[in-house]
Order: structure tokens, then C-alpha cells, then sequence
């Protein structure tokens, strides 16, 4: 298994890193996706995943919850993080848009993302997409990179229903990221799912966010992948072991590693 999408960075985890990684390596998860959210966080992405080479890797990105006054400023610190052969990000994320919680910073955030769109065509890089309650905002924007976006991406923590399933899914290089939401008594992901190619999806934890039933309401960490794994092989009618198979194949596939 591999977990595409985790703050294992974050200070939920500086009291227990080390261990955390072990228990997921227990678990079987093979490899982590470190994404960064602000120009901060980068220094704790790369630190953390310099201490599990081959192990943990990382992302660059300005999460739109972040996007402020001075995105621009940031943004351009971080392309210079970019520039140069010998980067070591394996995707621009986490990016996106998101209009939940406040509009405040609408305009700013929708540049800031296209921006980062712009960085997937010429660095190369696939997208890490999350996505909140501005889903017609950000398909508009990606249709125009359409025929660019070679290294497609990933839309973080998919929880919507058939139709936004099929919408996304028409970008032909991208796939959903399905985590802890699939547990869920009220999710109604175990009936949208038999609609997707399994081939189309990537498992995730988000953690230490979302933690999956039986581990709901407690810290979220990357061994909980297998709890995502076991809901999703009952969903598709199949053993674990072949939705490990084709969704670990799919993420090693997308982010070009062995």
C-alpha cells in the first residue's frame, strides 16, 4: 500500500515520527506522500522525508487555505525551490481551491492555484487537488491546461457523488484520492465507487485528519490505510491484495516511482 496523501511532517507527530513510521511499515504501507501547505511546512516536509529516504516523499504547494495577502510573494519563493534539475518533489501540491469556510480571498486563491497549474505543464510534476465546495471553479481552470497537464494529479479526498465522479474523471490522467471518508455510517462513497475503474483511484489517510472507522475520532496516521483498503475491497467485491495491487501500481505509476 502506499499512502499518497499525509502531514506525517506535522507537529501531531513530533512526539512519535519514528514510530508512527514503523507501525505503518507494519501495516504494509510501502511508501508516503508528503504534501506542504505553506512556505514553512516545506522545511518540515523535506527534514521528514530526508529522515526516511526512499521512504517518505515530498510535495511542493501553497494550500489555498493558506493563499493570503502575500501568495504572490510566497509563491515565487517557492518556484525557486523548483528551479534547477535536481528538486526533490515528486508533485506540486497541496493545491487548490477551497470556499467553505470564506470568499474572502476568492480571487486571489483562484489565481494562486492556476498559477500552481501553470508549474504541473512546466516542471513536469502532477497535482496534489484539494477541492472544497469549488468544484465548477476548478474544473474551468484545469480545462484550460487540459491538453498540457501530461503528469495529470490526484483529487484529494474525493466525498462526491456519481456525476462529480464522471466530471473529474474526464481528466483522463487523474484519479481520486479515497481515505478514512469511505468508513463512514453516512458516506455514500461505497455506492459511488463501483462506478469508478479501480484503476482510478489512489488511497490516502490525510492524517492526522479523518481517521477511519474502527479509528474514528482519534489521531490519524498511515497504517490506517489498510482500514481504506479492507472497506474498498468489499465495495469492489474483491481481495484486499488485488485493490493493493492495482491502486499501489496506479500511485507509483502517477508519481513516477519505483
Amino acid at each position: 500500500m502506499i499512502d499518497t496523501h499525509s502531514h506525517i511532517d506535522g507537529e501531531e507527530f513530533d512526539e512519535d515520527r519514528d514510530l508512527a513510521i514503523e507501525r505503518a511499515k507494519e501495516a504494509g504501507i510501502e511508501k508516503i506522500f508528503v504534501p506542504a501547505i505553506d512556505l514553512s511546512s516545506i522545511s518540515s516536509v523535506l527534514e521528514t522525508c530526508n529522515r526516511y529516504p526512499g521512504y517518505a516523499y515530498p510535495m511542493i504547494g501553497l494550500h489555498p487555505e493558506e493563499v493570503k495577502e502575500d501568495w504572490c510573494e510566497v509563491l515565487a519563493k517557492m518556484r525557486s525551490m523548483l528551479d534547477g534539475h535536481d528538486h526533490p518533489f515528486i508533485a506540486v501540491g497541496e493545491v487548490g481551491l477551497d470556499f467553505y469556510w470564506s470568499r474572502e480571498f476568492e480571487q486571489q486563491q483562484l489565481e494562486a492555484f492556476e498559477e500552481q497549474v501553470r508549474w504541473s505543464v512546466e516542471y513536469n510534476l502532477p497535482l496534489m487537488i484539494h477541492c472544497r465546495k469549488a468544484q465548477n471553479e476548478m474544473v474551468a481552470i484545469l480545462r484550460k491546461y487540459e491538453k498540457q497537464l501530461d503528469r495529470g494529479g490526484v483529487f484529494h479526498c474525493f466525498t462526491g457523488n456519481e456525476k462529480e465522479a464522471e466530471q473529474l474523471l474526464s481528466f483522463d490522467k487523474f484519479v481520486l484520492g479515497i481515505g478514512g471518508v469511505l468508513t463512514f455510517k453516512k458516506s455514500h462513497l461505497p455506492e459511488v465507487l463501483p462506478h469508478v475503474p479501480l484503476d482510478r483511484i489512489v488511497l490516502e489517510t490525510d492524517s492526522p485528519y479523518m481517521a477511519p472507522v474502527p479509528m474514528r475520532g482519534k489521531r490519524n496516521e498511515s497504517a490506517y490505510v489498510k482500514y481504506v483498503l479492507e472497506k474498498m475491497a468489499t465495495v469492489y467485491g474483491l481481495s484486499a491484495d488485488e485493490v493493493d495491487k492495482v491502486t499501489t501500481a496506479t500511485a507509483k505509476h502517477l508519481f513516477a516511482i519505483n
